[in-house]
């Protein structure tokens, strides 16, 4: 029964790995000064209020109800940053998106965008633009990019880009394999063309997120595991549809691919696909996002800022 009593009071969404630490502090303040002011008219009354305090902070992670939900919205970003938290819950993008969370990667510190998915390229994301081969193909610009190659044409139904009937089926003759097996290092790393070996690297799976990472840092990070299967089946598709794919490099491939996934509209695990808006969050902060979601199953297949849509 008591066993029972504390399951019930544990919140594991707020607690372990998942613990706020500033709420956490917030709280065990605010205890204190509530078992002080107990203590004046009863020393034992303080000493039991400060411990039950404790322990409710413990097992549920705050103490004051809403302090989760106040936190992520009122708590300044220089006080997150006293406590080791980024200000932004970080964005799972593909190849080439990193956070501070991350290890440091694969000796790439790139991160890339979607609010430019289907727009110009912004030069200045690559970190160190003297490691780019002076010989690989330009993708100054996505959408000519994938119209040129036949990849995307315009929607016979709606005025938008749609995968091509061709370069779709060529896409799930990939998917369907991957989506039985799973997508293992090795994979991933030949997929995206990595000139190293892959016992450098891991994939680590946080929640629903996959992260490719090596002792250097992150890779890569992707919403789940559909779109991260979808990321190394496009790149095996467009190894026999575009004659060069193989001389771009991972940063390069990395656009591409996170550009193209916006297009899936059949989810690599089954189902439609939806677009709209939803809520990324970490245990202090939180944020609006347009994603592309697996109706099915519910896995996120792409996800972009709204302020970044917007902007």
């Amino acid at each position: 029964m008591q066993l029972d009593v504390v399951d019930d009071l544990k919140q594991p969404e707020y607690t372990g790995e998942n613990r706020c630490e500033p709420c956490t502090v917030l709280n065990l303040v605010i205890a204190a000064v509530v078992g002080s002011v107990i203590a004046r008219k009863s020393r034992l009354g303080g000493v039991l209020a400060v411990g039950v305090s404790i322990a409710l902070i413990y097992l549920r992670g705050y103490l004051v109800p809403g302090t989760p939900t106040l936190t992520k919205r009122y708590l300044p970003p220089e006080v997150l940053r006293w406590f080791g938290k980024e200000p932004d819950p970080a964005v799972a993008s593909g190849l080439g998106t990193v956070d501070s969370t991350d290890r440091p990667a694969a000796g790439r510190e790139t991160t890339f965008d979607e609010a430019d998915a289907v727009a110009s390229t912004d030069t200045d994301a690559v970190a160190d633009a003297s490691t780019v081969d002076a010989d690989e193909p330009d993708v100054a610009d996505l959408e000519t990019f994938f119209l040129d190659h036949d990849i995307l044409e315009p929607c016979a139904d709606r005025d938008d880009l749609c995968l091509t009937d061709e370069f779709e089926t060529a896409w799930f003759d990939e998917i369907d394999p991957l989506a039985e097996s799973g997508v293992d290092v090795d994979a991933a790393v030949d997929a995206f063309g990595f000139d190293a070996d892959p016992d450098e690297f891991e994939l680590e799976t946080r929640g629903e997120s996959r992260a490719l990472l090596s002792s250097a840092g992150g890779a890569g990070r992707w919403p789940s595991r559909a779109a991260l299967i979808a990321d190394v089946a496009a790149s095996r598709a467009l190894e026999t549809w575009i004659d060069d794919w193989d001389a771009f490099d991972p940063e390069t491939k990395g656009e591409v691919l996170n550009g193209l996934r916006m297009f899936l509209e059949t989810c690599p695990s089954g189902g439609d696909v939806r677009m709209g808006e939803e809520v990324v969050e970490s245990c202090c902060t939180s944020h609006e996002v347009v994603a592309v979601t697996c109706e099915e199953t519910g896995e996120r297949l792409f996800e972009q800022r709204l302020t970044d849509v917007d902007a």
